[in-house]
């Protein structure tokens, strides 16, 4: 048997597989109320069906100021609870378990209204300035996590994933680059850091699934984070209690990245050995040989892939023929699957 399609466990929840459905943002919620639509329904149940063991719903936001857009889900108010169990219903009737990634745009929201940052610096020239966040506004945010998750577990999720990369608010205050306080919340590596311990401590409260973590472990600018410089913070994570680092890159600043095939693939070694931790990669992974490879030579725990699996919500069999081996399917579609 292929590594890829060998079951994975964490914390008491067995993947079938390891391959990973990334959230990606579906800006289908048209009301502008977070609500979930049709087309989230057919989305997710549709990769399900197509055999991913973890399938991981968009960043979906705390607080109606956290949209990165105002067509995104949220998960605010227990309103959205019903929707979400709905979708979680329909994947898991598929074999695959659920997660949700949790998250709060800060200073890269688009929608009206102020916005907040750890700082009340804009992300780029065509991006609006933030007001930078009083420590009851800290406070406030810290809750609408554990709030967030509770409904999650509400809704019958798997997994949670609180969303600390892509430059939006916890990975603003983790990067020395967006976070310029000067009080608690800013400066060292621990008081730059105190945001995420807060909400993963009050996450934890609330929810006793596996957790992950998503980092953005490069900046790609100069007196910025790095892989090695992560290894620190995630030494921490794993302490209070986090199961697994997605490990991405980059978007905290603007920046020249150099993409390639498997081009984030290092970090999650660097962070996979100097943690001691489980690791999920990500970024430009496409083919079963490729996610093979980074399994067999330990270079992470688990793949995700995102656009590879908008362009083929089967991929999971397409890399299984690749592989030579052969997996269970749907049995509406056994007369199709030939391997």
């Amino acid at each position: 048997m292929a590594k890829l399609f060998e079951p994975f466990t964490i914390r008491n929840t067995t993947f079938k597989n390891r391959i990973v459905m990334a959230p990606m943002c579906m800006y289908s919620s048209h009301n502008e109320d977070g609500m979930v639509e049709d087309w989230h329904k057919i989305h997710y149940a549709t990769r399900a069906v197509g055999q991913v063991g973890l399938i991981i719903v968009e960043a979906t936001a705390v607080q109606p100021a956290g949209r990165i857009s105002a067509q995104d889900l949220g998960i605010w108010s227990d309103d959205h609870v019903e929707g979400l169990a709905e979708i979680v219903r329909l994947m898991q009737q598929h074999g695959a378990k659920t997660g949700i990634q949790l998250a709060h745009a800060g200073r890269k929201a688009t929608v009206d209204g102020d916005i907040y940052a750890p700082s009340a610096i804009a992300f780029s020239d065509s991006y609006r300035t933030p007001i930078a966040m009083t420590i009851e506004d800290i406070k406030e945010t810290v809750q609408a996590f554990k709030e967030g998750a509770g409904r999650a577990k509400k809704a019958g999720f798997d997994v949670i994933e609180l969303h600390a990369a892509h430059g939006y608010l916890i990975n603003e205050f983790l990067s020395p680059l967006s976070n310029k306080r000067m009080d608690a919340y800013g400066g060292s590596a621990e008081n730059r850091y105190r945001f995420l311990s807060e909400i993963i401590d009050e996450v934890r409260m609330v929810w006793e699934g596996p957790l992950f973590v998503r980092i953005s472990a490069h900046d790609y600018t100069d007196g910025g984070m790095t892989a090695r410089l992560y290894v620190e913070m995630v030494k921490w994570m794993k302490e209070q209690g986090v199961d697994l680092i997605d490990v991405s890159s980059g978007a905290v600043v603007p920046a020249a990245i150099d993409v390639f095939p498997g081009y984030q693939v290092k970090f999650s070694e660097t962070i996979k050995e100097g943690a001691a931790i489980t690791t999920g990669t990500v970024g430009l992974i496409t083919t079963g040989i490729q996610a093979e490879e980074i399994l067999q030579n330990r270079r992470a725990d688990m793949v995700l892939l995102a656009r590879e699996l908008l362009r083929d919500p089967y991929w999971a069999y397409t890399a299984a023929k690749e592989l030579r081996v052969e997996i269970e399917s749907p049995k509406q579609y056994k007369r199709g699957w030939l391997f």
